[in-house]
């Protein structure tokens, strides 16, 4: 069996800046938005390649990471 180790950086590219109120705070453009949405009913489904599987793990992690840091980022205010 192979490991294969989830890179959540290659996703980077796939962040933006958007301003809410009076904050800048990151979030998914919209196709990587869509692309976990998409994973998501997958797995609801228990339709997940072994890849997809890894591919949603890249996601959640970067999502939990920018989640962490918008929320910082408006409790500094």
């Amino acid at each position: 069996m192979t490991t294969v180790i989830a890179q959540p950086s290659s996703l980077l590219g796939s962040i933006q800046a958007e301003k809410v109120d009076h904050f800048h705070l990151f979030k998914f453009n919209d196709a990587l938005q869509a692309r976990m949405e998409e994973l998501l009913e997958r797995k609801k489904a228990d339709l997940l390649t072994t890849e997809e599987v890894i591919e949603l793990e890249e996601i959640g992690e970067v999502d939990r990471i920018f989640t962490h840091i918008n929320a910082m980022l408006v409790a500094q205010k």
